[in-house]
């Protein structure tokens, strides 16, 4: 059992099993809540998280399109939205145990250790939906790409908010809303729900992004907009593309002057 929370998120990400990832989050971020769990410590995780035999990691090229009109088509997007989740599990635990030399106040690692916690259970929910529709986690492929993100930030934290919260999760609020209308209008009732849950938790996540982004900007002395543009523009191997989700974005506290700059 870990005695310190960095500790405890190296475990999390040692653990290849999906099931046990979540049962692992859920455990610490229980104690950290409860304080049993209150010393963060200092632990060097994993390059790359520890990952199961299955599902068959790709290129992003080499993944086939998803279509909502076949029930085999739901599952395979569900199939992908539980491997984003799982990542993500992983994504908030590494910005516990990889930044703690940058001495950041407790409420930082209370933030990311909840934002774990929901990813964990976002997870649950879309493989428990697998589960009913015949199917699991690890019977489709996968893309291998959404941990490079991680790889190409771990030297910088305000690079990693940059590119994880305000990157890759700001664009599920872009996406998000057209998916669940998809899936509704197919009939997939269960699938829109759950996507619609997800996607009202992931709106603080964003906010958690840009409240700790604005705050390392302080302590270093650069103005935040500015700088978030400079770091997408260097580190992000991709283009910010809209539609943009403009209202949920700014219910984040993500204005258009962060991101339209970028915008092609």
């Amino acid at each position: 059992m870990a005695a310190f929370l960095s500790e405890a998120a190296c475990e999390v990400l040692n653990a290849a099993d999906p099931a046990e990832k979540v049962r692992l989050s859920a455990l610490y971020a229980s104690q950290w809540a409860a304080g049993t769990l209150s010393e963060i410590g200092a632990a060097c995780p994993p390059e790359r998280p520890a990952r199961p035999e299955r599902p068959q990691l790709c290129r992003p090229g080499d993944m086939k399109r998803r279509r909502f009109g076949s029930a085999e088509g739901r599952i395979a997007f569900i199939h992908a939205i539980a491997h984003i989740e799982l990542n993500a599990i992983d994504l908030a635990w590494d910005m516990v145990a990889r930044f703690t030399h940058e001495e950041l106040p407790a409420q930082f690692y209370a933030e990311w250790v909840g934002v774990a916690a929901d990813e964990a259970r976002h997870f649950q929910l879309l493989a428990d939906y697998l589960e009913r529709a015949g199917a699991a986690y690890g019977d489709l492929p996968a893309h291998d790409g959404l941990w490079e993100a991680a790889l190409e930030t771990s030297d910088d934290i305000l690079a990693r908010l940059a590119l994880v919260p305000l990157v890759l999760e700001a664009r599920g609020l872009d996406t998000t809303p057209a998916a669940i209308s998809k899936l509704t209008e197919n009939g997939d009732t269960d699938a829109a729900a759950i996507l619609a849950e997800i996607a009202a938790e992931e709106i603080p996540h964003v906010a958690a992004g840009v409240r700790w982004f604005e705050h390392i900007c302080e302590v270093r002395g650069l103005e935040p907009k500015s700088s978030y543009q400079d770091l997408v523009r260097a580190r992000f191997k991709g283009n910010l593309k809209a539609p943009f989700a403009t209202e949920a974005r700014a219910a984040a506290g993500f204005d258009a002057a962060w991101y339209e700059p970028l915008a092609i």
